[in-house]
């Protein structure tokens, strides 16, 4: 956060204009707080997001801010709940072969797009297609590889895809192998149905199936969203959802305590005050968020090719200090690269001890007696240089000697695909709720490098496991084979998992049916309401 005196005189400014404007503009959000604790108003003001949405085209769709609009303008064939469940969407159910490769979804019926035309299955195929199109320059598209054909498709090598519309009620997906979350995939953006027509102001002028339609967008501003009485699930019983952008956290809280927002991210910084002060505590809700902190090992590199060495680091570190410190507790330490919400996790693992006295004497074992010199990357953005300055001081109690690299973010993500990083510190935010999402990206071998294994960890059993558990039908024979897969990389140190992420949020008292959502697009407003009683 800026803290010189011009921009927290435009913090104060922009604090005193919004909330000005709340009570005057045409958004009618009626939001200066009165005595009563209910307002006279029919909108919900979510402030979650930080910086404006880079399109609200779903091809196009590839950060939160964009990713939570689409969820609330479109629909996929599957979605998610607020609890990170995959549910049915635009199809009612669907049948798997029993060799796993084929997918048939059954479409409903009598869904209309908000232009009024109806929607059919001919539409998946079509909205698929447009994806993978090279001309339409979609930014997330690797959901929709395992489909057969679909990345010859985007590699402009092939016009054939696995899609097809028998008739207008089913689709029939054939894959390239067996692929037990596929439903996942097709829950996120950029899988959401559109309709035929796509013009190049799509993006402005979305036109989807969801619960919502888009009224206006004030870049840099807010969204605003009407209630779509005509949705096939139910329309919303809020009329107005309204997703305030408000870059400045001190400038979000302000409004909060004002009333004239309902959702707030609460900073970490402000996490304990929060905690204990008895009129702000009773707002908050709080959710284990599918975020991993974590210390990417390169493997391949000098010492730490020696898994003792990597042991050691692991035991060098007092992780419970650094959660409480960085992150004011909020998160749990991390066992193992699972967060303990998913299915597959080992909850009963302990994490690697606290203990310099066994580091150093891997270290001995390892044939290094002195110690170590090693890089340990970092991003230039807060909280990282801190983060990376402890872990500095912390394994030159045992003889690591660390020297400190700060890139901007690109370039340290960049060099750390790159296998140019010995050490390098990350996050990783789940892009669906399934532990294949951690295990396959982060640590398998067919993603060394460019593909996210930043550790460069190639492993014959642990690569086995994970195989086997994608292709896995029966849920509980794959968390078994995740778990297996997961312990594998804990016995290996293939990384060094720091800790799993909380969201706190605080949530004014007029605000019914909030659910924390694990995943980004899992809360779409349908079911929250404003009033009184529970």
């Amino acid at each position: 956060m800026r803290t010189n005196s011009r921009s927290v005189f435009l913090s104060v400014a922009r604090t005193h204009l919004l909330s000005l404007s709340a009570c005057i503009a045409p958004l009618a959000l009626s939001a200066c707080r009165q005595a009563d604790s209910s307002p006279d108003r029919h909108a919900i003001v979510d402030s979650r997001d930080w910086s404006d949405p880079v399109s609200l085209d779903p091809a196009r769709a590839p950060d939160v801010p964009s990713g939570r609009a689409v969820a609330y303008l479109f629909d996929g064939l599957t979605r998610f709940t607020p609890g990170g469940q995959v549910e049915p969407g635009l199809a009612t159910s669907w049948d798997v072969s029993p060799d796993g490769l084929v997918y048939t979804f059954h479409v409903r019926r009598g869904v209309r797009f908000h232009d009024g035309t109806p929607l059919v299955a001919r539409h998946v195929v079509q909205s698929f297609t447009r994806v993978l199109n090279p001309a339409t320059k979609a930014g997330t598209v690797w959901p929709l590889y395992p489909i057969a054909g679909a990345r010859a498709m985007a590699d402009a090598k092939g016009t054939s895809l696995g899609v097809t519309a028998p008739d207008d009620s089913t689709v029939v997906i054939t894959l390239t192998e067996p692929l037990a979350i596929f439903p996942k995939l097709l829950a996120m953006p950029v899988a959401s149905i559109v309709p035929d027509s796509v013009g190049a102001d799509f993006s402005e002028k979305p036109i989807g199936t969801g619960p919502w339609t888009l009224v206006e967008w004030k870049h840099d501003d807010y969204l605003k969203f009407a209630r779509n009485a005509s949705y096939f699930d139910g329309a919303p019983s809020v009329d107005t959802l309204i997703a305030r952008i408000i870059p400045e956290p001190s400038t979000a809280v302000a409004e909060f305590e004002a009333g004239t927002v309902d959702l707030l991210y609460v900073p970490e910084d402000q996490t304990r005050e929060w905690e204990n002060t008895d009129e702000k505590k009773g707002a908050l809700v709080s959710a284990p968020a599918l975020r991993l902190w974590y210390m990417g090992v390169n493997t391949t590199r000098g010492p730490l090719k020696d898994v003792r060495v990597r042991q050691a680091i692991a035991h060098a570190l007092d992780v419970p200090t650094l959660l409480e410190q960085l992150l004011a507790g909020r998160g749990t330490v991390a066992n193992g690269v699972i967060p303990p919400s998913l299915e597959g996790a080992n909850t009963s693992r302990a994490p690697h001890a606290y203990d310099t006295l066994a580091a150093k004497k891997l270290l001995a074992e390892a044939g290094y007696p002195n110690g170590v010199e090693l890089e340990l990357w970092s991003s230039q953005t807060n909280p990282w240089p801190r983060l990376a300055q402890t872990i500095q001081a912390y394994l030159g109690v045992v003889g690591i000697r660390i020297k400190l690299v700060q890139r901007d973010a690109p370039s340290m993500r960049a060099a750390a695909r790159a296998g140019q990083t010995d050490l390098v510190v990350k996050d990783w935010y789940a892009d669906y709720p399934d532990a294949e999402n951690f295990l396959y990206p982060l640590l398998h071998s067919a993603n060394v490098g460019a593909g996210g294994n930043v550790s460069f960890f190639q492993d014959s059993t642990f690569d086995r496991l994970v195989t086997a558990s994608r292709r896995e039908a029966d849920a509980v024979k794959r968390a078994a084979l995740y778990q297996s897969a997961d312990s594998v990389a804990h016995a290996q140190v293939a990384m060094i998992p720091l800790f799993f992420y909380n969201e706190v949020y605080a949530v004014q008292p007029w605000i019914k049916g909030f659910e924390v959502p694990v995943i980004f697009n899992g809360q779409r407003w349908t079911t929250v309401r404003l009033g009184a009683g529970k």
